[in-house]
């Protein structure tokens, strides 16, 4: 789909549909509608006054055949209170305004921008909006039906000498969105067609293809460096694991900037393991990848972006699967840093293989580190379905990354206790950590392994673990969400 950006007038437009959107007020006829209102007869207005034009949060108004204008359709999407406007609602009409005109057979359309909005990060929310909604999850269906495409989309409202911001912003806002589509395509997969393996075929072609550094680790090597905690959940099954470990190094670094890490847990099938998971929304454990997924979109995005920062990117991967050589509960495993952990819940898996991830990408050089991760249903009994934890040791860090996210309009970021957990050493003189299922006791666990020494109280080290809610992946506009996951308190 392209994406261009037009500064001729829009009543001179020649498309299929010219969309726009108003504003929740007393008279949601102003500015720029207004213009389009006087070209069309007074038209707007009439239905303004008739309470068919309200300018409520995505509502509708579609009009065939505008007088004034050569559009063949008018959309008028509602925008909602304008006190609570931002980019992140104009993303979400430009994303809505295409699954409707796609609905209806539309292939080109304008998006007319309001005055005042023609900015540069207003240009790439609409183009952010607009390819996350056109993204289809019918890869794998036999009779593809839906041969509805949309192949062009203007933007319109910019002058000629706001074009250099306007393009700018649609060049950002394509990179960003072409990596989230990357990034759901990967969690859409199922697990036979995405094993750790291939995921990890997948993560290399991505990083060659985007200029990026990789280097992919086999079960040998991930023997050699002693990652017994990612081992110890690899074995259950026939499938080795991997680790893919991806660099971004700016050309002109910043002086005496951090190292961000990027950890993202990517268990491409969880059964739970020994402690198996009960069979009703087993088939939603496909997700349990999607931590790894986000960050291995988080690089191809940052190898077009090029920030000043070097970024070092570590997903490790396996299936938990309840085979004969599988852990049980009560064993106890040695993870990379030397640390001993007793397993009392073979679904707890995620801090596990979290555990060598973290410690690996420390040892690696990061500084400051963000580690996404279906860790734990019981987020959802804590936080509800439409809020993300976030665990994090480091005040000001974890407030960059609360503002970031409440600047692109995600969902709800909760800021949760980060408290350590030490096992009594009288009681278990051979252990370092303990894990178990957290969701018995309705509780996100705050680390991926409880100790004295956890990523989330190492000296000099900062860390933030965002948990995704009830959904693994959210983007305006997007025509089928991920399912959620099991309402019912489990360890994912």
């Amino acid at each position: 789909m392209q994406i261009t950006l037009a500064t001729q007038p829009f009543d001179a437009l020649e498309t299929e549909a010219l969309v726009s959107y108003v504003f929740e007020e007393t008279d949601p006829v102003q500015g720029r509608i207004t213009e389009i209102d006087q070209a069309a007869a007074g038209l707007l207005r009439k239905l303004a006054k008739s309470g068919e034009l309200t300018g409520k949060m995505l509502e509708f108004t579609l009009v065939h055949a505008p007088a004034g204008h050569k559009a063949a359709r008018l959309l008028l999407v509602g925008a909602g209170k304008r006190e609570q406007w931002n980019n992140a609602t104009l993303r979400k009409i430009a994303g809505s305004a295409l699954r409707y005109l796609k609905a209806r057979s539309v292939k080109n359309f304008a998006l007319l921008i309001r005055e005042n909005h023609t900015t540069e990060e207003n240009a790439q929310a609409i183009a952010e909006g607009a390819l996350a909604a056109n993204f289809e999850t019918d890869k794998y269906k036999t009779d593809k039906k839906n041969d509805k495409n949309i192949e062009t989309v203007l933007l319109a409202g910019f002058s000629d000498a706001e074009r250099t911001a306007g393009e700018k912003g649609l060049s950002k806002g394509r990179i960003i969105a072409d990596a989230q589509n990357f990034a759901r395509d990967l969690v859409n997969e199922p697990s036979n067609k995405l094993t750790p393996r291939i995921l990890a075929e997948k993560a290399e072609a991505m990083a060659k293809e985007a200029g990026l550094a990789v280097e992919i680790l086999d079960e040998k090597k991930i023997a050699d460096l002693k990652m017994g905690a990612l081992l110890s959940v690899a074995q259950g099954g026939p499938e080795p694991p991997r680790v893919m470990v991806v660099t971004y190094m700016p050309a002109n670094p910043t002086p005496g900037a951090p190292v961000i890490g990027l950890v993202g847990k990517a268990v491409t099938f969880d059964t739970g393991g020994i402690s198996i998971k009960p069979a009703d929304g087993m088939e939603k454990m496909k997700y349990d990848m999607a931590g790894g997924a986000t960050m291995l979109g988080v690089m191809r995005a940052l190898a077009a972006l090029k920030p000043s920062v070097k970024v070092i990117c570590v997903v490790p991967s396996t299936e938990n699967m309840p085979g004969g050589k599988a852990q049980k509960p009560g064993d106890i495993q040695t993870a990379m840093s030397g640390k001993t952990i007793e397993v009392l819940n073979t679904d707890a898996e995620g801090r596990l293989i979290l555990a060598d991830g973290v410690h690996y990408a420390k040892q690696l050089g990061a500084t400051h580190l963000v580690d996404a991760a279906t860790l734990t249903g019981a987020i959802v009994v804590a936080l509800a379905s439409v809020n993300v934890g976030v665990f994090g040791s480091d005040q000001p860090f974890t407030d960059k990354l609360l503002a970031s996210s409440k600047a692109v309009g995600e969902k709800k970021c909760g800021r949760c206790p980060s408290t350590t957990i030490t096992a009594n050493s009288s009681k278990e003189p051979s252990l370092t950590s303990r894990t178990s299922e957290a969701a018995k006791a309705a509780a996100p666990s705050p680390a991926p392994c409880s100790s004295r020494n956890s990523p989330a109280t190492r000296p000099g080290f900062t860390w933030t673990l965002p948990a995704p809610p009830g959904t693994t992946t959210s983007s305006p506009g997007s025509p089928k969400a991920p399912p959620a996951w099991p309402s019912a308190p489990s360890s994912i």
